[in-house]
């Protein structure tokens, strides 16, 4: 959907909404000025059409255990396999990002490990398994930034 077709409405909800999902849409109607089955229908407009994707409690990965964040560059053995190894990668619960991109990598993804030793038995055991020939790991120490994309107001579209 381009993003021409979001009204000032549509933006002023999406922009409250990505703030605070668990907002009642009795507040954003008020603060937007008009009913609560108007923000509720433009919610299930916006949702329709995919620019809502859904909405989900963000939760800490050190708190529960898993203190180790990286972004892993895959070369795979044979580049024709990313859609079987792409399924595969599906199968491993502490992959929660998987890019397609352009460089020197096949895939690109980003994944928690509770330690550098389970990290170790990720990449050893799990990914080499799958097709992946070789693999380039960057560790993060610290996510510094982390936010929604910015809500920009019609005029400046």
């Amino acid at each position: 959907m381009s993003n021409t077709n979001l009204d000032a409405l549509d933006l002023k909800i999406l922009s409250m909404v990505a703030d605070d999902a668990r907002i009642a849409f009795l507040e954003v109607a008020r603060e937007c000025h008009v009913s609560g089955a108007a923000i509720h229908q433009r919610i299930q407009k916006l949702t329709a059409l995919g620019v809502i994707k859904g909405s989900q409690f963000v939760l800490d990965p050190e708190k529960i255990g898993y203190g180790t964040c990286a972004f892993v560059g895959l070369f795979l053995k044979d580049p024709s396999d990313f859609d079987r190894v792409v399924d595969e990668l599906k199968k491993i619960p502490e992959v929660i990002e998987c890019h397609y991109t352009t460089g020197n990598y096949d895939i690109f993804i980003k994944l928690y490990a509770r330690d550098n030793h389970h990290l170790l038995s990720i990449i050893h055991d799990r990914l080499q398994p799958i097709g992946v020939q070789r693999s380039e790991t960057i560790i993060s120490f610290n996510e510094a930034i982390k936010r929604q994309m910015p809500i920009t107001p019609l005029q400046e579209i």
